[in-house]
């Protein structure tokens, strides 16, 4: 019986942190809380710590144990042992996963998950005492036509997670909702701006694409946009998109800010780490910019960040062998 750990990862706002396995794996496309195998010498509170930090380069306080779950797949069966936790870190680097997303005690059912992780996610919906209230409401709201003053009275006054969630549905179900989101974000309403551009990351964590013809506008106000918090969550919805999809001048200017992002003294660390991944993206598609991003991620190392550290070491890496790979791959 194979001993695995997994961890529950709360942030501030408490939404929960789930990841998508690759394409060559056990259970493929499937979404899981993260986690690994026990070493032997290693206590179970060990194993979590240390694979968090290997898989995401995060770090997590344990608050509680949950009871092992064990489940027979095909050919193995596991136990697996969870844990809640809490942490103040929202960029996980995906070094194994294919894909993450936060998403609310709400949002836990509606996930893609492997067997033993829905068990998982049901044993914490209980023990946290979590009921979801079914109403109509957003489904309602999201067909029938909207009010776009009530919309930016709305968006102007979201107060938590939970609201941000229910626009960013009804958005998806109503495209004059999302353009209207997207028209906010950019508006001089630094408070307005923020929230709605906070709405397009919720957005954009579960239908990426759906930006993809506004990609290039969102492009365009980059260098202009004086507010940090929009530019951070313009920044987050594109490090998530397939960049082909953009023209040549638009992922120029693209990779222009990022590299601008990356090594002014005056960027956030979340901006200098969507910078990072989009330019790595960026690079995959104009090979020429691995050596600048390289130059620029080594000019990091004075950072007082762990976590933007690791994120570059763990991007150099990737340039590494994918430069290593398509040198085999000529030879």
């Amino acid at each position: 019986m194979i001993k695995v750990t997994c961890a529950i990862i709360r942030n501030d706002e408490d939404e929960i942190l789930v990841v998508r396995r690759g394409q060559k794996t056990d259970h493929p496309f499937k979404w899981e809380f993260p986690g690994g195998k026990l070493k032997d010498g290693e206590t179970e509170e060990e194993c979590i710590l240390r694979e968090i930090m290997e898989e995401l380069s995060m770090s997590i306080v344990i608050c509680r144990r949950m009871d092992n779950v064990e489940y027979e797949y095909p050919g193995k069966q596991i136990v697996l042992i969870p844990f809640i936790c809490d942490t103040l870190d929202d960029l996980p680097v995906l070094n194994e996963h294919s894909a993450y997303k936060w998403t609310t005690p709400a949002g836990l059912m509606k996930i893609d998950f492997s067997e033993a992780d829905i068990i998982v996610a049901e044993n914490y919906l209980k023990i946290t005492g979590f009921t979801e209230n079914k109403t109509d409401t957003n489904s309602s709201t999201a067909s029938r036509p909207f009010n776009e003053e009530e919309l930016r009275s709305t968006i102007a006054g979201i107060r938590g997670s939970k609201e941000a969630e229910w626009l960013a549905e009804s958005a998806i179900e109503n495209q004059g909702i999302l353009e209207k989101i997207i028209d906010f974000s950019f508006s001089e309403d630094e408070r307005l701006a923020f929230h709605a551009s906070w709405v397009l990351t919720k957005i954009c964590d579960d239908y990426p694409g759906i930006i993809y013809p506004h990609l290039p506008r969102i492009i365009e106000v980059l260098d202009n946009t004086g507010n940090e918090s929009a530019r951070r969550s313009f920044l987050r919805c594109i490090s998530l998109s397939d960049l082909n999809h953009l023209g040549s001048r638009h992922q120029g200017l693209l990779a222009d800010h990022c590299f601008k992002m990356l090594r002014s003294g005056l960027s956030a660390i979340a901006i200098k780490a969507y910078s990072m991944d989009i330019i790595y993206k960026l690079a995959m598609i104009y090979p020429d910019l691995t050596n600048e991003l390289t130059e620029a991620i080594n000019m990091l190392h004075g950072d007082g960040s762990a976590g933007i550290q690791a994120r570059g070491k763990i991007i150099l890496g990737k340039l590494a062998r994918h430069a290593k790979g398509h040198g085999s791959s000529r030879s």
